[in-house]
């Protein structure tokens, strides 16, 4: 039983210490994963040494250090806002056609700006400060990016400081053109790309649409990229920065990625809409249906005959003729009568009201009766009835299928294999409606190389993560915060704690005491019957002795003898001891009794 106890007291004194370091090792792994994302920010992170609070609050978090972003290698446009202007960005002064004059211009306002709830200082991003209204900014690349051998990748931040409720955060490029002019930067302006995200309602999207040239019409066309398959909700709901990124490939193919995960990839060829290249054949737009085309799959059987049984005007229910009136029915009183605790108001004027009357009210005779009013015979279905005669559908035997006008070679057909060598562009802008504000951009870059955008993301964007993963607390820290905000979650956590413990200990500690023999010599309580394995063991034992006499009968006898001598030993040695033991207790009775004891000396 003592083992049992120091078994379940080791056992609990290791289940607090491994929650103890679960605890720790969670905020230890919390403070670096969010601190060492990468190797590139090492240069950019500090930790601040943690120091002992004499207060409950936690510790402080990780410090992050904000470093402008600087790009690795050739870009064709890269801004960071980092120097707090709006200097190589155009606020556009143009109206929006068929728009009324109120709400025409595009006069919302642009500011470089912190983040509200910045845990980077010194972080600045280009703020879309108003709501309701229209705004447009753009700003010139370093030279025009043109599709010939290289990717094109865009990448940039959004973060939804006060949520979205309807509005965009996407960017245009602008296609060069002798007509760009950013001063006049509307919605009608040429772009080549427009990327990003967009929400209205319950309605979340993530743009990729490009203008392609039709090249025997010389028009242009939106294409659109098939919706991703991921849940995008959280995107616009989390007020968290963003990365969005798009790479598109001289083989024509793309990806799109939010954070650096993909969430939509495809093909220029296979995956817009509508598709790039038109089909080689459409339907003949004068080709028209015979009138004697015949598409009924089935027709009446011209040869059924109703039969003369068939009795199309008996009805579909009747009255059970078997139905009897329950006993203590009330024939003679209504369902319903005159409140008769109801009075008149005041003000009825009978001239305009008309006369006054009583509101009817279940008739109180009818609670305790079976029914009121006059019985009638429920109804049920009519075995008899069969409806109206139709006669069955057989297969047509002129069946034709359905028609379809002939197919002929499309005039419009053209085949472009290589839709990637878009429209050259020369600026990125913002031309945006919300009803939000306050949303925030920052980290634009244009490249050509992979790595030169990642590297530009761990500057930025990888930052931010780092900074706002260091302010985050620990598992423990969350759940004590969800608990403030829902207090019911004390009970689950008490019952998640409190439960496994109470088990441990049932398990470990309530096993029941089994006297020992040594107690039971001491007292004269009956020992227990021997259990029926010890039973079966001496059993067996037993015809093993029996096996082994038959074997070898002379040694057997020996072992007897020699066993019986030294029973016979120890029960004489233990009927002297027994003997003595009386004895000796009986003397130490007497010379403890108080006339056995010498008179004191004074």
């Amino acid at each position: 039983m003592e083992l049992k106890w120091l078994l379940c007291v080791t056992l609990l004194l290791a289940l607090g210490i491994l929650a103890v370091q679960a605890h720790d090792m969670d905020e230890d792994n919390d403070a670096d994963d969010v601190v060492d994302i990468e190797d590139d920010l090492d240069d950019g992170i500090e930790e601040v040494e943690e120091s002992k609070s004499e207060t409950s609050s936690p510790p402080p978090a990780p410090k992050v250090t904000y470093r402008p972003p600087v790009p690795t290698g050739e870009v064709y446009f890269a801004e960071s806002f980092d120097k707090g202007t709006l200097d190589g960005w155009i606020l556009s002064r143009a109206k929006k056609d068929d728009t009324d004059d109120e709400i025409a211009k595009y006069d919302g306002k642009w500011e470089v700006q912190d983040m509200k709830e910045t845990k980077l200082p010194g972080d600045k991003g280009l703020v879309m400060v108003t709501r309701a209204k229209h705004h447009a900014i753009a700003s010139k690349l370093s030279k025009p990016f043109v599709f010939d051998t290289k990717p094109l990748i865009i990448q940039y931040e959004v973060n939804f400081q006060n949520g979205i409720e309807c509005g965009g955060a996407y960017v245009k490029l602008l296609s060069k053109t002798p007509e760009l002019n950013l001063d006049q930067f509307h919605d009608k302006t040429p772009y080549t790309i427009m990327f990003g995200p967009d929400k209205c309602g319950e309605d979340y999207k993530l743009h990729f649409i490009f203008r392609h040239k039709n090249p025997k019409t010389g028009k242009y066309e939106e294409k659109h990229a098939k919706r991703p398959d991921a849940d995008l909700k959280t995107y616009f709901t989390d007020k968290k920065t963003h990365l969005y990124t798009l790479v598109l490939n001289p083989d024509n193919s793309f990806e799109i990625l939010v954070d650096q995960t993909v969430v939509n990839s495809g093909n220029l060829l296979n995956d817009m809409s509508p598709p790039v290249n038109p089909p080689r054949e459409i339907e003949d737009p004068n080709d028209q249906k015979p009138e004697d085309w015949d598409e009924r799959p089935k027709i009446p059987d011209p040869d059924a005959v109703k039969p003369d049984d068939w009795d199309e005007d008996a009805p579909a229910k009747i009255a059970d003729e078997n139905a009897v009136k329950p006993e203590g029915w009330l024939d003679d009183e209504p369902e319903y009568v005159a409140d008769p605790d109801a009075e008149k108001p005041e003000d009825w004027d009978e001239d305009m009201d008309g006369e006054w009357e009583a509101p009817q009210i279940a008739n109180p005779k009818c609670e305790t009766a079976p029914g009121c009013g006059t019985w009638q015979r429920p109804m049920i279905d009519n075995p008899n009835y069969k409806g109206k005669w139709k006669p069955p559908m057989i297969d047509n035997v002129n069946y034709q299928g359905i028609w379809k006008p002939r197919k002929i070679p499309n005039p419009d057909f053209f085949e472009d294999l290589e839709p990637f060598k878009m429209t050259p562009f020369s600026a990125v802008g913002l031309e945006l409606w919300s009803m939000t504000s306050d949303i925030f951009f920052d980290n634009f870059i244009i490249c050509t190389e992979r790595a030169v955008a990642d590297d530009w993301a761990s500057d930025g964007w990888g930052l931010k993560k780092a900074a706002d993963g260091a302010a985050e607390p620990g598992v423990v820290g969350q759940m004590m915060a969800a608990a403030e905000e829902r207090p019911w979650l004390w009970v689950v956590y008490i019952l998640t704690v409190a439960l496994p413990v109470f088990l441990v200990v049932l398990f470990c500690c309530s096993g029941k005491k089994q006297p020992s023999a040594a107690e039971y010599k001491k007292t004269d309580a009956p020992q227990p019957d021997v259990v029926d394995d010890e039973k079966e063991e001496e059993k067996d034992k037993g015809e093993k002795e029996e096996e082994e006499e038959e074997e070898d009968p002379n040694e057997e006898k020996l072992g007897s003898d020699a066993d019986l001598g030294s029973a016979s030993q120890e029960e004489e040695e233990e009927e002297e001891e027994e003997d003595r033991k009386p004895a000796s207790e009986e003397e130490e009775t007497v010379n403890r009794s108080p006339r056995n004891r010498k008179p004191r000396k004074d």
